[in-house]
């Protein structure tokens, strides 16, 4: 197996705060728009129905279609997550009585709701023209279009509906256990995952861009560093680092991805191997998910949102998932390496720091010595 070379950073820095910014929120969305990519995939759409599916009657029908399947399975979802998972909830000392899956598919119901409702509109749709005139004319780019409407339209309207609502879940939960957002996450997850089966090839494509801004929302703590952004002042060395940082945040996970599928070939996880698809975007997805939860702790001026949240969800999670944590270690050396090569000296004074915190926490040593 590849070695992990820990790389030595500089001493922590004085973090700077106290004056209103903007919102990181608009970035987050322009973020998405800049890494737009003709990414070739192994499916292929049937284009014999396009027009129909991307109608507006056809919109409102695969939209009813999942919505009236969601109580099962939202019920289905659960029992996959507490089969998963009680042994964790067990010995990592969690109340059971803390998790309710009713509640918890109440407000899973609420925001597949708005994800359709802004699925069905008309008015954020219409680039959709585009990728039914390149169908009629049997023209192969068609395929690279609809990949790219998903990937821009979803995000670019979806975040602005549901983003706070998922930020007050986030809230809820965690509130009361950091560690209980691993369950609600995990519950969403397998939702989408369920909602989209029986759709065909196009709806999975359209409807599951939308369902991957639910679950990255609900990964990653974004509403909490939208929050301490705004605690910086307009010349804060950490706030520049973090908008340095997040237009390319995507691109750096995707990258990251493919180096370790290349050093670890035969790697599989509980999900699959790597370099399948629904490994890969879960893998791209907690890559980001990391970066975040460092624009957290460096705009805070604190490690408490990765002692306190990611460090536990990790433990509880990956090792049920069967990832390796020597996997994990080189994920994280490869985003050191990533993040280095982006900031300037200044910035990466005040923000490695906490990367070198959690590499630390995450060291051989910490696991070695539980044996795990």
């Amino acid at each position: 197996m590849t070695q992990v070379v820990k790389v030595n950073f500089a001493p922590v820095g004085e973090v700077n705060n106290k004056k209103n910014v903007e919102s990181l929120a608009q970035q987050w969305a322009k973020k998405y728009l800049q890494n737009l990519q003709f990414d070739h995939h192994e499916e292929k759409y049937d284009d014999t129905n396009l027009s129909d599916i991307v109608s507006q009657t056809g919109r409102e029908m695969t939209a009813e279609k999942v919505l009236d399947s969601l109580r099962t399975v939202s019920a289905k979802a659960w029992n996959k997550t507490e089969a998963l998972l009680s042994a964790e909830l067990k010995r990592h000392r969690l109340d059971p009585n803390m998790i309710n899956p009713w509640e918890v598919a109440a407000d899973s119901f609420n925001i597949y709701q708005k994800s359709l409702n802004v699925y069905t509109q008309q008015s954020t749709l219409r680039p959709l023209s585009l990728v039914v005139k390149l169908a009629q004319e049997g023209n192969p780019l068609y395929e690279q279009a609809l990949d790219v409407y998903t990937e821009q339209v979803a995000p670019s309207q979806l975040a602005k509906v549901i983003g706070t609502d998922i930020g007050a879940i986030r809230k809820k939960y965690t509130s009361l256990d950091p560690r209980i957002i691993g369950f609600v996450s995990m519950q969403f997850h397998y939702t989408s995952q369920m909602l989209l089966q029986p759709l065909n090839s196009v709806e999975r494509s359209l409807v599951g861009a939308y369902f991957k801004v639910i679950d990255d929302h609900l990964y990653m703590p974004l509403q909490r560093v939208y929050a301490a952004a705004a605690e910086h002042s307009y010349d804060s060395p950490t706030l520049a680092a973090v908008q340095k940082l997040l237009p390319v945040s995507t691109q750096i996970a995707k990258n990251i991805c493919q180096r370790v599928t290349e050093l670890y070939p035969s790697y599989r996880s509980l999900s699959g191997m790597l370099s399948d698809s629904i490994v890969r975007t879960s893998t791209i997805r907690d890559i980001e998910m990391f970066q975040v939860y460092l624009w957290v702790c460096a705009l805070e001026g604190n490690i408490a949102a990765i002692q306190q949240e990611l460090f536990p969800l990790c433990v509880m999670l990956y090792p049920t998932l069967k990832v390796q944590w020597e996997l994990i270690r080189q994920m994280l050396h490869l985003l050191g390496k990533e993040i280095q090569a982006i900031l300037t000296p200044e910035q990466a004074k005040t923000f490695m720091p906490y990367f070198q915190a959690l590499w630390q926490m995450f060291s051989p040593e910490v696991f070695g010595e539980l044996g795990l």
